[in-house]
């Protein structure tokens, strides 16, 4: 027996234990994240679960903080060095739109604000994503209040066809008119 915990503890680290937690919480949302539940579809015993974390709030935090420092990294890394500002804030939205796992978990997290940890979280992801946002804008020749105007309608835009998308199932578009939608979206918040 005490063969089979070390050899789990092995297997799993506690980026594996965060990750799982992410990808349940993206599916079926931050309420459904439980120890028991993780544990088998990860395939090993709850006690593996104990080598690195104290309690499932622990986990919790644990997951939060990576797919915040993730999402921070990836953000950077893909569109900051694109030196017209214009064409990072195309290139943004593209990619935003290609990118499904990070939404699922963004849109599980908005059903979770009245939760203590979730609710700072998307604050300060949010609020984030529209400095960027804004100072791209600011790039462009706008002055501070369009600017940041225009980050907030562009950041509304995204959260709002998220809830419409992944929590209502709505619109139900093909990959064209998706296509096309990000077309539009581009064209009418990124200034010629």
């Amino acid at each position: 027996m005490e063969a089979a915990t070390k050899q789990e503890r092995s297997r799993l680290s506690a980026d594996d234990w965060e990750l799982g937690a992410l990808d349940l919480i993206a599916e079926q949302g931050v309420n459904a994240l439980a120890v028991e539940a993780l544990a088998r579809r990860l395939g090993v015993t709850k006690g593996s679960f104990y080598w690195h974390f104290r309690t499932r709030e622990a986990l919790l935090k644990a997951a939060l903080e990576r797919w915040e420092r993730d999402d921070d990294r990836a953000l950077v890394a893909q569109v900051d060095p694109i030196p017209d500002p214009r064409e990072r804030l195309r290139e943004l939205f593209r990619r935003v739109a290609r990118e499904v796992q990070p939404h699922r978990i963004y849109a599980a997290l908005l059903k979770a604000l009245d939760h203590p940890q979730v609710l700072p979280l998307m604050a300060r992801v949010s609020q984030r994503r529209m400095d960027f946002l804004a100072l791209a804008y600011r790039q462009t020749g706008m002055d501070r209040v369009t600017a940041l105007n225009r980050a907030r309608l562009a950041y509304a835009a995204y959260v709002g066809f998220l809830q419409l998308n992944l929590t209502l199932g709505l619109p139900k578009l093909s990959h064209e008119e998706f296509d096309a939608y990000v077309a539009h979206v581009i064209a009418t918040l990124i200034p010629s």
